[in-house]
C-alpha cells in the first residue's frame, strides 16, 4: 500500500466520497424496506377499512424522498469511484513507465519485454478495475450486510437464527474458493506474459519468419502459447463459475425457509404480513450483500497477483543510478576515454569475466578502432563508457574522470553511439534525426546527413525529410538505415562518437567516405570504431585487438603487422577471401 499512496493521493477527495455517497445508498435501500413493512401493515389494512389513506400517501411521500437520495448517492459513488480508480491507474501507468525508462539493461534484462508490456498494460487495467470494485463495494456490501442483519433481527430475533447457520456457512465455502483462485490467476497473468513476448517476438521480426518460410511453425507455436493461456484462463474462471451458484443456491433456500417458518409466525398472529415482507427482503439483501462480497474477493485476487506484479517493477532496485556521483554538474570538454584493469561480467554469478583487465587510452581527435573475433568482448567494453553497464572491477575514465562520478545525463550527453543493432522510430526521418538535437536547424539536419552519406538517397525520396518510416525503419534498406542513425549520432555533436560494427551493409566506398566526412565535422571529438573488416580500422590512429576478452595488441596498422600474430591472422585470412571474391 506504501508503493501506491503516492499514486492515490492527489485523489483522496474522490477515494473517500465515492464509498460514502455509497453508503447514502446503502442506508436508503435499508430504511425503504421497514417503510414498506409498517406501509402494508398499518396502512393498507387501515385503508381498507376506510382509513389511513393520508398515513399511506405519507409514507410514499417518505419513500420517493430515500428514493432520490439513493439516485443522487449511487450515480455520485459511482461517479468517484470511476474517476478516481481511472485517474489512480493513469497514474501508475505513468510511473511504471517512468521506472522502466531509469532501468540499466542489467534490469531489463530481468523482465522480459512482453512481461513488461503486460504488467503496464493489462495488469494495471486489473488492479484499476479492483479499485473502483472497491470503492463501489467496499462500504456497500458490508453495509448492506450489518443494516440486513440488525433491521431483521430488530423484526424477529427468532426467525433471524436462520443467519447463524447460512453465514458462516457461505463464509467457508469462499473462503475455500479464493484460496483455490488466487494461485491460478497468477498462472494465468504468466501465460499471458508468455503470448505477449511471443506475439512481439513474431511481429518484429516477421520479414526473417517469412523469407524461411516458417508461418506454419510460427502460427502452430503461437495457437499452444494460445491455448496454454485459455486453458489456465478456464481453470482460474471456473471458481467464479462455481461461486455465484453456490451463493445462489444458499439464498433460495434462506428464503425457502424464511417465508415456510415466517408464515406460520403470520398465522399464529405473532408477525404481520409486512414484516414478513421486510424480513424476507432484508434476508435477500444479506445474501446479496455475501454474493457482492464473494464477488469482490475473487476480483481481488485476480488483482492481487496483477498488483504484486506491478510491485515488482516499481520495487526493483536499479542497479545503475548516479545518486552517489560527485562530479554532476560536470559536462564531457574533451572526450579522452581511458580504461584502467576493466574487468566485467554481465551476471556476477558467472566464473568467468567477458573482459579482462582491459586497459589503454584513446584522446580527443584519435580514430581508434576495435578489432577481434566475434565473442571476443568489442561491444561489451564500449558500453562500459557511456555507463549502459558498469565495470566489475576497474575504471574507465573520461577527461580523467570515473564515468560513474558523471551525471548519467551528462555523461551521455557526450557521447554519440550507433549500436550493432540500428533502431529508428515510426515518424518522419527528420524526426529520427532530430534525436541527436530537437533544436538542430534544418541546415545542420542535411549536413549531418550528408556526413554520413545519407542525403542523397533522402533526397531522393519522394516527401525527402519528410518521408514517414515504418515501426524500426522496415522501409529503408539496412544500408539505409544505418546511414540515418549514423547522421543521428553525428547530429548530436558528440565528443566522443562509439560506432558498433555500424557500417557493416555499407559498401566499402560509401564507408570511406563516412570516415573522411568524421576528420572535418568531428575532427576534435574521439572517434571508436569497431569493425569486422580490417579496411574499416586500417588507417585508425590507434587499434586494439581483442582476443577472448583481453587485449592482445595495440597500435597502428604497421606496427601491430609486425607484433601482433592475432592482427596478421586477421588481416591475412580477409585478404585470401577479397583475393577469392576478385
Amino acid at each position: 500500500m506504501k508503493i501506491y499512496w503516492k499514486y492515490i493521493k492527489p485523489y483522496l477527495p474522490f477515494f473517500i466520497l465515492g464509498p460514502v455517497l455509497m453508503l447514502t445508498e446503502v442506508a436508503g435501500e435499508i430504511v425503504l424496506q421497514k417503510i414498506m413493512g409498517t406501509m402494508i401493515d398499518s396502512g393498507i389494512g387501515d385503508a381498507a377499512a376506510g382509513f389511513g389513506v393520508e398515513y399511506i400517501i405519507s409514507r410514499a411521500a417518505m419513500m420517493i424522498g430515500f428514493i432520490a437520495l439513493m439516485i443522487i448517492g449511487g450515480i455520485g459513488g459511482h461517479y468517484f469511484a470511476i474517476k478516481a480508480s481511472v485517474s489512480f491507474s493513469a497514474d501508475l501507468r505513468q510511473g511504471v513507465f517512468e521506472k522502466v525508462q531509469k532501468f540499466s539493461f542489467k534490469n531489463i534484462d530481468s523482465f522480459s519485454t512482453g512481461s513488461l508490456v503486460t504488467r503496464l498494460t493489462n495488469d494495471i487495467t486489473q488492479v484499476q478495475n479492483m479499485v473502483r470494485m472497491l470503492l463501489i463495494m467496499a462500504m456497500r456490501s458490508p453495509g448492506m450486510l450489518i443494516g440486513g442483519i440488525i433491521m431483521a433481527c430488530s423484526i424477529n430475533r427468532r426467525l433471524a437464527l436462520v443467519l447463524v447457520v447460512i453465514i458462516p456457512l457461505l463464509a467457508i465455502v469462499i473462503a475455500a474458493l479464493l484460496r483455490t483462485a488466487f494461485p491460478r490467476f497468477g498462472v494465468m497473468q504468466k501465460k499471458l506474459d508468455n503470448l505477449n513476448s511471443g506475439v512481439q517476438e513474431n511481429i518484429t521480426n516477421v520479414r526473417v519468419i517469412k523469407s524461411f518460410v516458417r508461418q506454419k511453425f510460427e502460427t502452430e507455436k503461437f495457437s499452444a502459447a494460445n491455448d496454454d493461456l485459455m486453458n489456465s484462463t478456464l481453470r482460474a474462471m471456473k471458481i467464479v463459475v462455481t461461486t455465484m451458484p453456490v451463493v445462489t443456491l444458499a439464498m433460495n433456500v434462506t428464503t425457502l425457509v424464511v417465508v415456510w417458518t415466517g408464515g406460520g409466525f403470520v398465522v399464529n398472529g405473532s408477525m404481520g404480513v409486512g414484516e414478513l415482507t421486510a424480513f424476507t427482503t432484508y434476508i435477500t439483501q444479506i445474501l446479496m450483500s455475501l454474493m457482492m462480497v464473494s464477488t469482490l474477493f475473487l476480483q481481488l485476487s485476480r488483482a492481487l497477483a496483477s498488483s504484486a506484479r506491478v510491485s515488482e517493477v516499481l520495487k526493483t532496485e536499479v542497479d545503475l543510478t548516479d545518486e552517489n556521483s560527485s562530479a554532476k554538474d560536470k559536462i564531457i570538454t574533451e572526450g579522452r576515454v581511458e580504461f584502467k584493469n576493466v574487468y566485467f561480467k554481465y551476471y556476477e554469478k558467472r566464473k568467468d569475466y567477458i573482459l579482462n583487465n582491459i586497459s589503454f587510452t584513446a584522446n580527443p581527435g584519435e580514430v581508434v578502432g576495435i578489432i577481434g573475433t566475434t565473442g571476443s568482448g568489442k561491444s561489451s567494453l564500449v558500453q562500459l563508457i557511456p555507463r549502459l553497464y558498469d565495470v566489475n572491477r576497474g575504471e574507465v575514465l573520461v577527461d580523467g574522470v570515473n564515468v560513474k562520478d558523471y551525471s548519467l545525463r551528462h555523461l551521455r550527453d557526450g557521447v554519440g553511439m550507433v549500436l550493432q543493432k540500428n533502431v529508428l522510430f515510426s515518424g518522419s526521418i527528420e524526426e529520427n534525426l532530430r534525436w541527436g538535437d530537437e533544436n538542430a536547424s534544418t541546415e545542420e539536419i542535411r549536413a549531418a546527413a550528408e556526413a554520413a552519406q545519407a542525403d542523397g538517397f533522402v533526397t531522393a525520396f519522394t516527401d525527402g525529410y519528410e518521408m514517414e518510416l515504418g515501426q524500426g525503419g522496415v522501409n529503408v534498406s539496412g544500408g539505409q538505415k544505418q546511414r540515418l542513425c549514423i547522421a543521428r549520432a553525428l547530429l548530436k555533436k558528440p565528443k566522443i562518437l562509439i560506432l558498433d560494427d555500424s557500417t557493416s551493409a555499407v559498401d566499402t566506398a560509401t564507408e570511406a567516405r563516412i570516415r573522411q566526412a568524421f576528420s572535418t565535422s568531428l575532427k576534435d571529438s574521439t572517434k571508436i570504431i569497431i569493425a569486422q573488416r580490417i579496411s574499416s580500422v586500417i588507417e585508425a590512429d590507434k587499434i586494439i585487438v581483442l582476443e577472448d576478452g583481453a587485449v592482445a595488441g595495440i597500435g597502428n596498422h604497421k606496427a601491430l603487422m609486425q607484433s601482433c600474430a592475432e592482427y596478421r591472422d586477421i588481416y591475412y585470412s580477409q585478404m585470401d577471401k577479397e583475393k577469392e571474391v576478385s
